[in-house]
């Protein structure tokens, strides 16, 4: 098998894995005040420790959740249930994932101001259109780091930097479910207040996520309950997930600059093969994420290629997963011409992505053109 959707979600490594198997044989409730609670909490003390290092940032502003979208819709309820009442403006990107982009519709509905920045006539996100959209009014502003469909880099730092420094009273949040262990995240020099983590993108398992707020943001919890995570998102905490998010997070946090390198050099070798079929057509630019590239086949449906390869055990998508088919309105946002929409996957490598795997989808493409289509 040669898997080439790690945005959609990655393999777990062996060290989440060895690491979820501990979480289930000390099993006691990390609630518990007795010997097999105190174990517990131990483990997801050291896991909060390892992410919150990796961000830059103190344990005590961590909070553990079910995943980014859970992440994401705490950030942008609570910032509205903190604010809402007073200011009414919120901005975002238009081309935000939709654990995004549908809670800020719900505050639209809700009769919030959402504004939202749309990449200009080049396909480029301008931080100073962002920067510009904010005013007294407006108490949120959400941004992703790495856009899941292209990598396109959104200028979340210099943005954030300026609102920052002429409204410090806006709260910033970034979705950095496709940034965080893969390209430099650190919460101070993105200015951000509040930063959505998701563990099954980065070799952990499904199901466990982060949030980090920044001391001095208040913000009502999302999930009552039982007070867990200090009263902000209740719930027994799943201690095995979260032992395998923080083993995945200690083994990839010394190596993202030469993970970095090796996806930059695989994509590398992925845009020079597609350059020399006449008939493959990089979407993605330079300067994004390498672990995510769009690419589109001349005279080839997205789905009708992708099942094509999936006989043979190669997997790519056609966009985001949470799409689940649909044309993408992301891409037709970022200026993709409209006939490449419907020919357009994602390919998107993880750390173990070798150029031999480049040229079996490579191979798999030119086949695919031989046998259901005429493109010359």
């Amino acid at each position: 098998m040669i898997y080439l959707d790690n945005a959609a979600t990655t393999k777990p490594c062996d060290e989440a894995k060895a690491a979820v198997m501990k979480g289930l044989e000390v099993f006691g409730n990390p609630s518990s005040l007795h010997r097999a609670g105190l174990d517990a909490e131990l483990l997801v003390s050291d896991a909060r420790e390892i992410i919150a290092d990796a961000l830059g940032v103190t344990p005590d502003e961590v909070y553990f959740t079910s995943g980014a979208t859970e992440s994401n819709n705490t950030a942008i309820f609570g910032a509205y249930k903190a604010h809402g009442k007073r200011k009414k403006r919120v901005v975002i990107s238009s081309v935000e994932h939709p654990a995004v982009k549908n809670p800020a519709q719900e505050l639209e509905d809700m009769g919030c101001e959402v504004i939202r920045i749309s990449p200009d006539e080049n396909g480029e996100i301008n931080a100073r259109d962002i920067f510009a959209a904010v005013n007294e009014d407006t108490f949120l502003v959400s941004c992703m780091l790495v856009n899941n469909e292209n990598g396109y880099i959104l200028p979340v730092e210099k943005a954030f930097s300026m609102i920052k420094k002429k409204y410090p009273q806006v709260i910033t949040h970034c979705d950095c479910v496709q940034g965080f262990m893969k390209i430099p995240v650190k919460a101070k020099k993105l200015n951000a207040d509040m930063i959505s983590l998701s563990g099954h993108k980065i070799y952990a398992p499904k199901g466990i996520g982060a949030l980090y707020v920044k001391k001095g943001i208040h913000i009502p919890p999302f999930m009552l309950g039982g007070g867990q995570e200090k009263g902000f998102r209740s719930g027994t905490e799943s201690v095995p997930l979260i032992c395998g998010f923080g083993a995945a997070v200690k083994k990839l946090a010394p190596n993202v600059s030469a993970n970095f390198e090796k996806a930059a050099d695989i994509q590398a070798y992925l845009i020079e093969k597609c350059n020399e079929n006449g008939d493959v057509f990089v979407n993605s630019r330079k300067g994004g994420s390498p672990y995510v590239t769009s690419i589109a086949v001349n005279g080839l449906k997205s789905e009708v290629l992708l099942h094509y390869l999936e006989k043979r055990e190669i997997y790519v998508s056609s966009g985001s997963a949470c799409s689940k088919g649909k044309k993408s309105s992301v891409l037709k946002e970022f200026r993709y011409p409209e006939q490449s929409l419907d020919s357009t996957i994602r390919i998107s490598c993880s750390i173990d992505t070798t150029k031999a795997d480049i040229d079996a989808l490579m191979e798999g493409i030119k086949s695919a053109q031989n046998d259901l289509c005429k493109v010359r």
